[in-house]
């Protein structure tokens, strides 16, 4: 690929997290986590593997920022279960790394895309009345 193409992926990117709502930001994490994890199982599959390295890294670090993320006040139940999904999923590719596993990266990447999956499903609707609400608990908070 190109320097202009990566840098207008890259400017394109950016100019989406500028003006995205924080759904959206989670969206585009887990998007830019799939996208690392498919490179590596390419790297793997070439023997680069300082490749696989780099985007192993790039993937698990942004898992842990979604798991980060998490709103352990919001909903425990649900929040409990995903730190506990994304620890599996840091845990799984750091074995994956040290086996060359593709299998392994594609079982943390069927887990993601499931919660990718539900968390797309989240209506406009819905995430402007969790805004809301949000809002409203921190105006009381304060």
């Amino acid at each position: 690929m190109s320097y202009g193409i990566k840098a207008y992926k890259a400017v394109g990117i950016k100019d989406d997290l500028a003006i995205a709502d924080p759904h959206r930001v989670i969206q585009l994490l887990m998007q830019g986590a799939l996208e690392n994890l498919a490179k590596a199982k390419g790297c793997i599959e070439r023997k680069d593997f300082a490749g696989k390295s780099s985007t192993l890294s790039k993937g698990i670090t942004i898992i842990s920022s979604l798991q980060s993320c998490l709103d352990m006040d919001a909903s425990a139940e649900i929040s409990d279960n995903l730190a506990s999904l994304y620890d599996f999923m840091v845990n799984h590719l750091i074995l994956a790394s040290r086996e060359n596993s593709i299998e392994k990266i594609a079982d943390v990447m069927e887990l993601l895309l499931t919660i990718k999956s539900a968390w797309d499903q989240i209506s406009v609707k819905d995430r402007e009345e969790g805004y809301r609400l949000q809002q409203l608990k921190a105006q009381g908070a304060a």
